[in-house]
């Protein structure tokens, strides 16, 4: 929760926190591993559309890392990251994760100003609960990045009851 308030203090635009750091919490608990490693990022989204370069990204970073220098921090502006990824441009956060790789990872959190937690999860949460990691759609497309990003990551390694497809 610390982590979720002190996004929200940045007043970011239509701004969510997922991917690895919410999975690989949840797949310690249900596994009773304790995996978590200092690599481990915490992955920050947000949607500026006035700034498509991605300048503010490094901006927010130094922020998060003064005020939690424990934590390795990635804020990305989902405004621009279709470039990078060949797809359409996003319309937001919740819609640019429809298009991650893989459905046990397209899974983000915001924290709203009365305190409610808002869960965008495009392909649900039964693969993040039941330890499968399946290709997305993008991922049936982008089918060589999925694989290789599924290599990279050994998902399998840390979490040998992880099932991959």
């Amino acid at each position: 929760m610390a982590v979720l308030r002190l996004v929200r203090s940045l007043d970011l635009s239509d701004w969510v926190i997922g991917a690895g750091f919410l999975r690989n919490r949840l797949w310690d608990d249900l596994t009773g591993a304790a995996t978590r490693s200092p690599a481990d990022d915490v992955d920050l989204l947000y949607f500026e559309a006035g700034d498509p370069e991605g300048r503010g990204e490094t901006v927010i970073e130094a922020r998060l890392a003064q005020a939690r220098p424990d934590l390795i921090w990635q804020a990305r502006n989902q405004a621009r990251m279709h470039l990078k990824n060949g797809d359409p441009p996003y319309a937001g956060t919740a819609d640019a994760i429809r298009y991650w790789l893989e459905t046990c990872t397209a899974i983000a959190v915001r924290l709203e100003p009365d305190d409610r937690m808002t869960l965008i999860a495009p392909y649900g949460l039964d693969d993040l609960f039941a330890l499968v990691c399946r290709p997305t759609p993008a991922g049936l497309r982008r089918a060589e990045a999925y694989r290789a990003r599924v290599t990279a990551k050994a998902w399998h390694r840390r979490w040998p009851q992880c099932r991959i497809e």
